[in-house]
């Protein structure tokens, strides 16, 4: 292993095993997997009316649950990561050892993003695996759910990276936390609010089927339920959704897009800030 790969997994394994510490862990894989099964039991009712599979009708839960979930739980893992270090006087003491700047970040994105992983796998692999065994073996629709679960921690990972800019910008924790929960209002709520507003009030004039797609995909809660919900025929039918042809790849890009920018804006302010 190169010398900044080494690096990187060492930072990354101090951020699990703050993470175990700190009971992050814990909390997320059982938080994630109550509020799945719960959500799958309650949701696997209409399956025969509707003659669709279990796993097709938990995929529309488990989406509508992780696109407000799994932001919040990014963001509050590392809205402090840099902020924090600074208050508690960490960051010094870490700067002293032969370590880049952009190889702290990375190691603490891997490691959060290792959490994320760990959490999805545990809390939505095993209600994937309850509904499978509960419907005699029937794993029509697992492609979805695996979709599902994959893009959630992509979705997850976009937080973390936002989480990330806000504490590189933010002068302290408060501030921070509070950007936090602004910025998850903002993406995960207000945005669907204003846009719907917008559809109402424009009555069909401007806002085309085009544009519309094209303003959810911008904001990247809404392009993770686009991959969820209108990239598979049955699901988007089951929502409603099977008009929007938004594909597979278009909001993949878009919550890759979200990723990556906010990681290098993260990066530059990080170099630029003095200790």
């Amino acid at each position: 292993m190169s010398q900044p790969q080494h690096t990187i997994s060492i930072l990354a394994a101090k951020e699990i095993r703050d993470g175990i510490r700190n009971r992050w862990v814990a909390a997320t894989i059982l938080l994630l997997g109550t509020l799945a099964l719960t959500l799958s039991f309650l949701g696997s009712a209409p399956t025969g009316e509707l003659k669709v599979a279990a796993l097709e009708v938990s995929v529309v839960s488990l989406t509508s649950l992780s696109m407000y979930l799994l932001p919040l739980i990014a963001l509050m893992l590392s809205f402090d990561a840099l902020v924090g270090e600074f208050e508690h006087g960490t960051m010094l003491l870490l700067l002293t050892y032969p370590v880049e700047r952009w190889q702290i970040i990375a190691g603490k994105f891997a490691g959060h993003s290792t959490i994320l992983l760990v959490a999805i796998l545990i809390g939505y692999g095993t209600t994937l695996a309850i509904l499978i065994l509960g419907n005699d073996g029937d794993t029509t629709g697992w492609q979805a759910y695996a979709a599902m679960m994959a893009s959630s921690l992509l979705l997850g990972c976009v937080f973390l990276a936002l989480g990330y800019l806000i504490s590189s910008l933010a002068s302290e924790r408060a501030v921070a936390i509070g950007a936090a929960v602004a910025a998850w209002l903002v993406l995960v709520v207000f945005y669907d609010l204003g846009l719907l507003s917008a559809l109402v009030l424009d009555e069909g004039r401007f806002i085309s089927e085009g544009l519309f797609s094209a303003l959810m995909l911008a904001n990247p809660a809404d392009a993770y339920r686009l991959f969820n919900f209108a990239g598979f025929e049955e699901i988007g039918r089951l929502v409603g959704l099977n008009d929007v042809d938004s594909g597979l790849v278009a909001p993949l890009v878009s919550m890759a897009v979200w990723v990556v920018v906010p990681f290098l804006l993260t990066v530059a302010r990080f170099h630029k800030r003095e200790l």
